[in-house]
């Protein structure tokens, strides 16, 4: 540990960037940060093109990393405040110390140096709400502290799933039918004469949800995302079951109830076994149909499947299960991503199978669309919609 700097706080930024590195989900380890604090005093910090590659060569041993440490590497060295704790080098309230390595020639500007007068030099912009750009936000096209700014929105997200009216009865001030038995039971008093008038009303339930939520490939932009938000449903409403499928379908209802989102999308990774794969959409939703339908579908389900709609699978499969699915459901939602998209059309063969058997098609792709989502979901009619298709009826052929 003697050759490593002891003057400045290098050596405190380099260990608070690899902690950002671990919280956005690099792999790092001390040895590396040492060794990088070590490589510093060989490569000339003049300005930041050689201490990036310099750390990124040390610090990444993963290409999908490579992302993730050019977003890490942005946010701490070009504002380094905001990561700071209680450290005065990385306190919010004055600059940092200037950090020097030994042997920097006197008047070359070190790193934070050359950040200070890229600061001085940005021109003032006017006043924006953060939060209103993220709504608007394809969930795509997120940088790494956007998306935890999306997902701690999703968690305080609240979904009013509408009421449905059961066959069971309870008291009531303000009901329509009168309550025979406690009309007689109260009136006794006064000889039997229904002086006094008891009313009832049926009693009301939450909608069960259930959610089929595609992982294939093609959506693996959107799927940590959407989990997010199975996950924020899973606690906030009732009863919600939920499915996740590629090429086969696989229940993760038991795996969302842990309380830690994280803690729940590693149980839900650990267990599927098609993530990021194919699609067959068509033979999902009929092993649903065969082997869910009747445990989950009943008392007026609400169902929701997300999907771009690419499909590898039978087309005739496909428009089958889901007309199935749609006279079994009380009301049937496809939420697809790319409808976020004004130059999108469905024209996918599994989509345009699909459609005639959507009661709602809505997109998926940021805040706001989960936002109308919630409104809708909060105004469903006790009635089923009119379906707009008509169904198939095959006549047999007389021998």
């Amino acid at each position: 540990m003697s050759d490593l700097p002891s003057d400045g706080y290098l050596l405190a930024h380099v260990l608070r960037f690899g902690r950002l590195l671990r919280l956005m989900g690099v792999n790092v380890n001390l040895s590396q940060m040492l060794e990088l604090v070590r490589a510093l005093q060989f490569v000339s910090i003049t300005g930041k093109r050689d201490f990036y590659f310099t750390a990124r060569a040390l610090l990444v041993t993963r290409h999908e990393d490579y992302p993730l440490f050019d977003q890490a590497f942005y946010l701490y060295w070009r504002v380094p405040e905001r990561f700071g704790g209680g450290s005065p080098a990385m306190s919010t309230r004055k600059r940092p110390r200037i950090a020097r390595l030994p042997g920097l020639p006197a008047g070359t500007l070190s790193l934070e140096e050359e950040q200070q007068r890229e600061e001085e030099q940005v021109e003032a912009h006017p006043s924006y709400s953060a939060l209103e750009v993220l709504r608007h936000k394809d969930f795509s096209e997120m940088t790494w502290e956007e998306v935890e700014a999306a997902k701690a929105a999703l968690a305080a997200m609240r979904w009013p799933l509408s009421a449905r009216p059961t066959r069971r009865l309870r008291s009531a001030a303000g009901g329509r039918q009168l309550d025979l038995r406690r009309v007689i039971r109260d009136n006794l008093r006064y000889g039997g004469e229904p002086l006094t008038l008891r009313w009832r009303e049926r009693k009301t339930r939450c909608r069960p949800l259930v959610i089929l939520c595609d992982i294939s490939g093609s959506m693996e932009r959107y799927s940590r995302m959407l989990l997010h938000f199975l996950h924020a449903l899973s606690h906030t409403l009732g009863t919600v079951e939920t499915f996740v499928f590629g090429t086969r379908l696989t229940r993760i209802t038991h795996h969302l109830r842990h309380r830690d989102v994280d803690d729940a999308l590693d149980e839900v990774g650990r267990i599927v076994q098609d993530w990021s794969g194919g699609t067959k959409i068509g033979q999902a939703i009929k092993s649903f149909n065969y082997e869910w339908a009747r445990r989950v579908l009943g008392r007026g389900a609400v169902v929701l499947i997300i999907s771009d709609g690419w499909d590898r699978g039978e087309v005739d499969v496909l428009a089958h299960a889901i007309g199935r699915l749609q006279r079994a459901a009380h009301r049937l939602i496809w939420l697809n991503p790319l409808l976020g998209s004004e130059s999108y059309e469905p024209i996918q063969r599994g989509m345009a199978a699909a459609l005639p058997f959507v009661d709602d098609f809505l997109p998926v792709h940021n805040l706001k669309s989960l936002e109308q989502l919630a409104e809708v979901l909060s105004t469903l009619s006790d009635r089923r919609p009119e379906r707009r298709q008509r169904p198939r009826l095959q006549v047999a052929s007389s021998s």
